[in-house]
């Protein structure tokens, strides 16, 4: 029986069941890094909303909310649950996009791809794919058995 796990805003899921998905909607600033490793057929996805907490004022109790905390805390649980090897695993970005506001001196978007990208960095791991930046919100689902991972685009409104 088919199952979609819904990841939401600030969370993370990880599964080896192949009829699972994992899915997470509306990527806009936020991103979606999904996680795949064909040697254990296991993946994960956390929806990431801001680079760092330590720039955060409030405190955020979702782990997967930051990209520092989030993206090292779903690779150790596959590692712990599956027996994941970083060498072996295929990591990929999603949203990231930029304001359609000229104005936007935040660029959330970027410095979310930015800081994922140091962290993976900092892991050892390459980044496989990217569907980041531009102005669209992204849907993403991640197939557990395959690795595939679909994207539905809207362009962004705000």
């Amino acid at each position: 029986m088919t199952m979609d796990i819904i990841v939401g805003i600030g969370d993370y899921a990880y599964s080896n069941k192949q009829s699972d998905y994992l899915k997470t909607y509306a990527l806009a600033t936020c991103v979606g890094v999904t996680v795949y490793c064909p040697v254990t057929l296991s993946a994960g996805m956390v929806h990431i909303v801001l680079p760092d907490h330590r720039n955060s004022s409030s405190y955020i109790s979702k782990a997967g909310y930051f990209a520092n905390i989030g993206v090292p805390l779903l690779i150790t649980k596959m590692q712990k649950a599956f027996g994941c090897q970083t060498s072996d695993l295929k990591v990929q970005l999603f949203g990231g996009a930029n304001s359609i506001n000229q104005n936007d001196c935040f660029m959330i978007g970027s410095k979310n791809v930015e800081a994922i990208s140091a962290v993976l960095h900092e892991m050892g791991i390459s980044c496989h794919r990217t569907s980041v930046g531009g102005n669209v919100s992204r849907t993403i689902t991640l197939s557990v058995a395959t690795g595939v991972v679909t994207i539905a685009s809207q362009p962004l409104k705000f």
